[in-house]
């Protein structure tokens, strides 16, 4: 695909719209008797998943019909024709799953534009509180209320007494042992992406995810950290990339509000992990 400058607000806009459209359509699900079936790998899925998986499909193949989309419901495509895209649809149509069916509404719709491996964009877009964050390469990163009022967000510059994101769904030894670790620190537990989010808006510090992530969850979030200021690096203090192997697992990583944190971070769990990815 020729490269071109495809970002402007209007399609920023758009893309907005259709999150929350999605978040509509899954609200409703959420608020009724889903059904719950489980994948190959044993992860949940729900009929909002799938629901939102299409919607999002249909209306972006609409917005931008030369754009190709890798879904979390829709990822069988070959690497060696996801090696030719130079722009990319990656989308999380339910991220949260577990948050979704145990009703505590920390899931959300999770929408990036992928760039040669970079997020230059991406939407997230928490149904319940009807909030949205979205990040982007040439205009920053912004928090959109449940009135509709959007202010600009930035990563804090705090280095002491950190406060760090930990999964409410995944909990394992290497975290544990790195949190044991660390000094004058406050826990704060969180679901989905919404944990990039606050770090993005300056509410959080760190979040070390010491286990298995899939692309498709991570890239939004990462448009929205990566614009306020963050980062996401793996434990070689490199940038996640994106669609630049056949899988689609990620490496564990650091979203940080800065490098001097990810570099404490990534020094202390290789003192204490047997195990690093």
């Amino acid at each position: 695909m020729q490269k071109r400058n495809i970002l402007n607000k209007k399609l920023i806009d758009s893309v907005i719209q259709v999150s929350i459209d999605a978040g509509n359509k899954v609200t409703e699900i959420y608020n009724s008797d889903f059904e719950i079936e489980t994948k190959l790998d044993s992860s949940p899925v729900t009929s909002a998943d799938l629901a939102s998986h299409k919607f999002i499909k249909k209306r972006l193949s609409e917005i931008t019909p030369k754009i190709p989309i890798l879904s979390e419901e829709e990822s069988d495509i070959p690497f060696k024709i996801r090696s030719k895209w130079s722009y990319f649809w990656l989308v999380d149509p339910l991220d949260g799953t577990k948050e979704f069916i145990n009703k505590n509404g920390e899931f959300t719709i999770n929408i990036a534009l992928v760039e040669d491996g970079i997020p230059i964009f991406g939407v997230v877009h928490i149904p319940v509180k009807k909030e949205t964050y979205w990040g982007s390469e040439g205009y920053g990163s912004f928090f959109i209320g449940h009135k509709g009022i959007t202010k600009r967000i930035k990563c804090s510059n705090n280095i002491k007494n950190m406060r760090i994101l930990v999964s409410r769904s995944h909990k394992n030894e290497a975290t544990e042992d790195l949190l044991k670790k660390l000094k004058n620190y406050k826990v704060i537990r969180a679901g989905s992406s919404l944990k990039f989010c606050l770090i993005a808006s300056g509410k959080a510090d760190c979040y070390p995810r010491l286990g298995p992530t899939s692309e498709w969850d991570t890239a939004a979030g990462d448009a929205v950290l990566r614009h306020a200021g963050g980062q996401i690096v793996d434990l070689n203090n490199i940038d996640l990339q994106y669609n630049s192997k056949e899988g689609f697992l990620n490496n564990w990583f650091i979203a940080t509000s800065n490098s001097e944190v990810s570099l404490k971070l990534i020094q202390c769990i290789k003192e204490t992990s047997q195990k690093i990815n």
